[in-house]
C-alpha cells in the first residue's frame, strides 16, 4: 500500500454531516486511520481511534455517556482528550492506569464534521470555506466514489469530460466555441477561470441557468474544491465538493450547494435540479470506477497529459510530496469548450 505523505495529515477534513453525528458512535476512516465520531450529551464532538487499548473493541460499537465514549466490551470509558475516565467494577480507591486513546481535533463548517488527522497542524479548516455564508446553502449530500482522491478531484475540476460523460446535461461535443482559461496559484490553492463562456451548450444550463459574467473553479487544500458561477443579474451560484480519502482507492465527498441573490428554496433545488445533479454523479462515479478498474489491471502507469490537463499536475504534486509544484503563479490555455 503506498503510505500517505506526513505533511497530509496536518490538514483538515470533512467527515461526516453534522447533522448524522448523535449520540450513537460512528466508524470513519480517513487516510487509512479508522475512527469513531460521536457527540456527547451537551452536544459536544468526540472522536478517537476506534479502539479500545484493553481488547482492542472497536468504541464505534460503543456508547456515549455523558462526556464520555465508552467501549462496548469491558465499559472502558475515555473522555474528548482520550484520557482513560472509569473502568466499570474497579474499586474506588485502585488508581486508574495510565492509558489514553489517540483523540482528534474537531469542528463543525457549513454542516459538515471536520477533522485533522494529526496530532498538530493548521488550526482551523481553509480559509475558502470559512468565508462561506451557510444561509445560502441550499442543499446538502454525501456520497463515496471507488477512486483515488487525485483522480476524483480531477474529475470534477476537469471540463473537458462533460462533452462525452454528460452529453447533453452539461456540454455538446458539437457545439464547442474557443475559450481562453486562466490559471492562477493563491495562497491555499488555485483558481481556474474561464472567459468566453457566457453559457454551455447542456440542458442544465437552458433549465436552471441565465448569462453568466464569472466561471471559476477553485482548489483550496487539502480536498476542497468549488465551482464558481455568477451571473449578469448579480446572482451567484457556488458547488462545493470537499474530498476524504478513506483509502488509496476510495473517496468519501461531500456535497455543498450555496446559491445567492435569486429564488432558490431548499425544496424547490430538491425536486427540480436533484434528479439532475444525481445522474451527473452516477456517470461519473460508473467512470471513476472504469479508470480505477483499469489502472488496476495495467500497474497503474503514467498517463499522458497536454495543455488541456489544466489541474492534474498541481494536484498530484500536492497530494504525493505534500508541496506546490514549481508552476508560473499565472499562465493561459486555449481550448475549445
Amino acid at each position: 500500500m503506498k503510505p500517505w505523505h506526513p505533511s497530509l495529515f496536518a490538514h483538515w477534513y470533512a467527515v461526516a454531516r453534522a447533522d448524522e453525528v448523535g449520540p450513537r458512535p460512528m466508524a470513519i476512516s480517513l487516510m487509512d486511520r479508522h475512527l469513531a465520531l460521536a457527540r456527547t450529551g451537551a452536544g459536544a464532538l468526540i472522536a478517537l481511534e476506534d479502539r479500545c487499548p484493553h481488547r482492542h473493541a472497536p468504541l464505534s460499537a460503543g456508547r456515549v455517556s455523558g462526556d464520555r465514549l465508552a467501549c462496548p466490551y469491558h465499559g472502558w470509558a475515555f473522555g474528548a482528550d482520550g484520557r482513560l475516565c472509569d473502568i466499570p467494577g474497579l474499586p474506588p480507591d485502585i488508581a486508574l492506569p495510565d492509558v489514553r486513546v489517540h483523540a482528534f481535533a474537531t469542528c463543525e463548517l457549513d454542516g459538515f464534521v471536520w477533522l485533522r488527522p494529526g496530532r498538530t497542524g493548521a488550526s482551523e479548516p481553509n480559509a475558502m470555506i470559512r468565508a462561506t455564508d451557510p444561509n445560502t446553502r441550499r442543499f446538502l449530500w454525501r456520497t463515496c466514489w471507488p477512486a483515488n482522491v487525485v483522480d476524483a478531484m480531477e474529475n470534477f475540476l476537469d471540463p473537458m469530460h462533460t462533452h462525452f460523460i454528460h452529453a447533453g446535461l452539461v456540454r455538446r461535443d458539437d457545439r464547442r466555441v474557443p475559450a481562453t482559461v486562466g490559471f492562477h496559484t493563491t495562497a491555499e490553492g488555485f483558481t481556474v477561470e474561464y472567459h468566453g463562456m457566457p453559457s454551455q451548450s447542456g440542458l442544465l444550463y437552458r433549465l436552471f441557468e441565465s448569462k453568466r459574467t464569472v466561471e471559476r473553479a477553485h482548489f483550496a487544500a487539502p480536498g476542497s474544491t468549488r465551482l464558481e458561477y455568477a451571473y449578469a443579474n448579480g446572482s451567484r451560484v457556488l458547488i462545493d465538493l470537499h474530498f476524504t480519502p478513506r483509502t488509496q482507492d476510495t473517496t468519501d465527498v461531500f456535497v455543498a450547494l450555496h446559491v445567492e441573490g435569486r429564488w432558490a428554496p431548499a425544496w424547490a433545488v430538491r425536486l427540480l435540479a436533484w434528479p439532475f445533479l444525481k445522474r451527473v454523479n452516477a456517470q461519473d462515479t460508473e467512470m471513476l470506477r472504469l479508470q480505477a478498474m483499469n489502472k488496476q489491471r495495467f500497474g497503474n502507469r503514467n498517463g499522458a497529459s497536454t495543455s488541456l490537463d489544466i489541474v492534474r499536475g498541481a494536484l498530484e504534486q500536492f497530494w504525493t510530496n505534500g508541496e506546490w509544484p514549481e508552476l508560473p503563479t499565472t499562465r493561459e490555455v486555449r481550448m475549445m469548450l
